[in-house]
């Protein structure tokens, strides 16, 4: 860790600003008071609060509606999801070169905030049925837009506020700005995170019982919003004047000294740093800057990490959510509104951080940048030590899924009779309007395999029959049986699916033994109707509904969240008819408030991390590479959402309880390269701090001869 130094030089040189005016004469600190705090900042911030409204907003729904609507499979969408959002991140370096090299911060942020826009639209055109468009292109070109203006502009927007300021004498200022506009990103995370899932969720549009366009059309508008705010605040901006391209110079640096490094025999003169190999090319002032950059880059290699165990609140741990209960008694929690947590939690503590929480680790010794980096990055993997428990916790709730070469079957009893059924190790009773229990095989040598069961009648008129049932590798396969006119009944076959849905929604299936295909309709706060012959399975809302036949309300039934059913229908006279409802899998359990704690302990190390991390790469970025390293910085994420694509194309582990504690371990051992490298880390003053620093001592030795001389005349 880094050691903490008195005196105003180190002060300086170590890049606490927000304490240089501490130790600046009162000359000095009388100067920061006289500057009026920038008329500029409230566009910044307005504007960043409605284009994060947008992008949270879009992308608290969309892992849901790569799998709802585009039928991906959830680790499909994960994958997709990821690498949507490693290329925004990837992006922002192009947008950092941009900025820096030809439009400059405003420009960039103006030009890109229309593609950004054209993305939102773009994706919401392909959500909306009545177009009639290939959703899936569409979706892609979408994402793809809104990368590339979204991840353009990510980059500019901080170092831009932080441009509207004077250092250092509005070093106190710039620090709460960071917090401000941090503040600003997760109170329009907080917001869309509420709304956009009740868009989604509760309104219904052209013909579907949701409505995925109006979540992603809602957000497309605050953008627009956004980019509003921004223009009209350009006659109070302070616009940097361009210093080059600098991405280009530096990798041009790197690239002379490292062939200097190379070419330089033993017996010439070698210089301090293989980068002053390239000076005589690039000058003095611009290798001193990339030794800053390079220095701080170093630091950055295990960043990544932490981001790709945070950015998992939107595709891993909303899939969690949907494995629990979200009905909390007085409101009902959508899976996807879980990641409302985090911005609300940011919303609370970054207040409490500067009045409460830093001042207790300042009594732990915790003050650096570092530091707090360092405990930011242990407690994300103490948020997935806890998703882990969790995790364990919610499996006991899981249906038994094939695994391996196994065959799964069940037979759905829709005969008015009681069976003895034999054929495969004990026989069983199968009561009438009932499942037999879920039958496994090995299938280590074939695909499938069909085995003889014996039906034996208990009880009823039924006659005894046999039927062959087929197992195959990998699947759930179900069978119900219809009466025929010779009153050997029909097997019916079709594809079981016991698993949970994957918007939490319960699951039904409806099974009827008739002797005409009846009209069936399931009414409550959704409707659907199909017919007796239909066995496909369909998900509704939870609540209670009631069943239909042929015009005929027959049953009530109330449907739990995560639940899967069978409703098991009998014509025992003409027209007339019995139903029963038969649990598959078990509903949620686990109150989805039980997801809290591992939220909370992310979001005190996002804050930790989040925060000091914007406000580090700021400070110790030479003026003309502040976009690139800020560029630098968001591009650690990007990298952590490669691996969380690379972890999850793995086939590591079939439960995700263990991935969980993969993630935390990486995570613990990350911590601790980055607490090492953090330890050696050396701080290199820049150009314009030694200007700063001069500036101290001329203003301290002029105070201490002036005092000298009113001894003298005392």
């Amino acid at each position: 860790m880094e050691t903490i130094n008195e005196n105003p030089d180190e002060i300086l040189t170590n890049r606490k600003k927000e304490k240089v005016t501490a130790d600046l004469p009162k000359d000095v600190e009388m100067t920061e008071e006289k500057i009026k705090y920038p008329r500029a900042v409230p566009f910044i911030l307005g504007n960043e609060f409605c284009e994060r409204f947008n992008f949270y907003g879009m992308r608290t729904i969309l892992a849901l509606y790569l799998v709802q609507k585009l039928n991906y499979s959830e680790d499909s969408a994960t994958v997709i999801f990821h690498l949507f959002t490693t290329v925004y991140y990837f992006l922002c370096l192009f947008g950092a070169i941009v900025s820096d090299s030809w439009w400059g911060k405003f420009k960039t942020i103006v030009i890109l905030s229309l593609v950004y826009i054209a993305g939102n639209l773009t994706l919401t055109a392909g959500a909306v049925p009545p177009f009639n468009l290939p959703a899936r292109t569409f979706t892609f070109l979408g994402l793809a837009l809104i990368s590339l203006g979204g991840g353009g502009i990510k980059p500019c927007v901080a170092p831009f506020g932080g441009d509207q300021f004077k250092l250092p004498q509005q070093a106190k200022q710039l620090a709460w700005f960071f917090s401000i506009y941090y503040f600003a990103i997760n109170f329009g995370a907080f917001i869309s995170t509420i709304v956009t899932p009740i868009f989604r969720d509760d309104v219904k549009c052209f013909g579907d019982q949701d409505c995925f366009s109006l979540g992603f059309f809602f957000p497309a508008c605050l953008m627009t919003i956004s980019f509003t705010i921004f223009v009209l605040g350009k006659p109070l901006y302070i616009l940097k004047p361009l210093e080059g391209n600098m991405m280009f110079k530096v990798s041009g640096a790197v690239w002379t000294g490292i062939k200097g490094k190379w070419n330089t025999k033993k017996d010439d003169d070698k210089k301090e740093h293989w980068l002053d190999y390239a000076e005589d090319k690039y000058g003095k002032k611009l290798i001193d800057e990339s030794k800053i950059l390079l220095n701080v880059l170093v630091l950055f290699v295990p960043l990544p990490f932490f981001w790709a165990l945070f950015d998992q609140q939107g595709s891993r741990w909303t899939f969690q959510a949907t494995r629990m209960e979200g009905d909390i008694g007085f409101y009902y929690i959508k899976p996807d509104q879980a990641q409302l947590l985090n911005p609300l939690m940011i919303l609370i503590f970054i207040p409490l951080y500067e009045v409460a929480f830093y001042p207790v680790l300042h009594l732990f010794g915790v003050k650096r940048p570092l530091q707090k980096l360092t405990l930011g990055m242990v407690l994300a993997g103490v948020a997935f030590i806890i998703s882990f428990v969790l995790e364990l916790q919610l499996m006991k709730t899981y249906p038994v899924l094939p695994k391996g070469n196994e065959g799964h079957l069940r037979i759905y009893n829709t005969l008015p009779c009681d069976f003895t059924v034999q054929g495969f190790e004990e026989p069983f009773v199968l009561n009438s309007s009932t499942i037999s229990p879920n039958i496994i095989k090995l299938l280590d040598k074939t695909e499938s395999e069909t085995i003889l069961f014996k039906f034996t009648a208990r009880t009823g008129n039924c006659l005894d029959f046999t039927s062959n049932l087929q197992f195959k590798r990998h699947e759930a396969t179900g069978y119900y049986f219809t009466t025929s006119s010779t009153n050997i009944p029909n097997s019916i076959k079709f594809i079981d699916n016991p698993d949970k849905t994957n918007n939490g929604n319960p699951r039904i299936r409806v099974l009827a033994n008739t002797a005409r295909n009846y009209p069936i309709v399931i009414r409550g706060e959704r409707t659907i109707e199909i017919t007796s012959s239909n066995t496909t399975d369909f998900d509704l809302p939870k609540g209670s509904y009631s069943l239909i036949v042929n015009g005929n309300e027959i049953n009530y039934f109330e449907f739990k969240l995560g639940g899967v059913y069978a409703i098991l229908i009998h014509e025992y006279s003409d027209n007339k008819f019995e139903s029963y409802k038969e649990t598959v899998s078990d509903p949620n359990t686990i109150n989805i408030l039980w997801i809290i704690p591992q939220y909370l302990v992310m979001t005190l190390g996002e804050v930790m991390f989040s925060v000091t991390g914007i406000s580090f790469s700021f400070d110790e970025a030479p003026q003309s590479m502040k976009s690139v390293l800020n560029g630098c910085w968001q591009l650690t994420s990007a990298f952590g959402n490669i691996i969380i694509v690379i972890i999850a194309e793995l086939p590591l582990f079939e439960e995700q309880a263990w991935e969980f504690l993969l993630f935390a371990v990486i995570m613990f051992i990350d911590s601790a390269l980055f607490a090492w490298l953090a330890y050696r880390y050396k701080s290199i003053p820049h150009g314009e701090e030694v200007e700063n620093t001069n500036d101290v001592r001329a203003v301290q030795e002029k105070q201490e001869v002036d005092m000298n001389e009113n001894k003298e005349v005392d």
